[in-house]
């Protein structure tokens, strides 16, 4: 009965890695990311010059989002000085201001037209993008993908081979 568990879990470990990653939006992958067109900063505007940009496409009605926002408040506080976190809501600014459980402390804004939604051809959230310093896409997709999420130490190679 061992080896037929051992068997199972081999096989299950094998096709977890054999899965490719999926996207729910138009891949921009090594690509030039669209130009950051928001509708209203709820906070600051960030300055993105020689950083990397995180951009979370989410709302406050999605739990998946909700989610994400303490791991993407980390991300804002570890890597500060390389990378600008920043989450964009289709919502009304009012809808997404009551968000406080959990607070966001990243850059915060609203694109109620959903221009950059569009131009990213999202059809499912959280989608997040990661945009090096020179405007070309280095990572994207649902940040919590088994296999695929989205971690510190992703963040941090990424960071390391700029």
């Amino acid at each position: 009965m061992k080896s037929f568990t051992s068997l199972m879990l081999l096989f299950l470990v094998f096709n977890c890695m054999a899965q490719e990653k999926k996207i729910w939006a138009k891949s921009y992958l090594n690509k030039k990311a669209p130009e950051l067109i928001v509708e209203q900063w709820l906070s600051e505007t960030p300055d993105t010059k020689g950083k990397f940009v995180l951009i979370d496409f989410w709302a406050t009605w999605c739990a998946p989002c909700k989610r994400a926002i303490p791991k993407l408040n980390a991300f804002n506080r570890l890597f500060h000085n390389e990378l600008v976190v920043i989450g964009i809501s289709d919502e009304p600014w009012f809808k997404v201001r009551k968000q406080k459980n959990p607070a966001v402390e990243y850059f915060s804004a609203i694109d109620s037209r959903k221009r950059m939604k569009r131009k990213y051809k999202i059809q499912a959230i959280p989608h997040c993008v990661i945009i090096n310093p020179e405007g070309i896409v280095v990572w994207e997709g649902f940040p919590e993908q088994p296999g695929f999420e989205l971690t510190t130490e992703v963040i941090r190679e990424l960071l390391n081979n700029g």
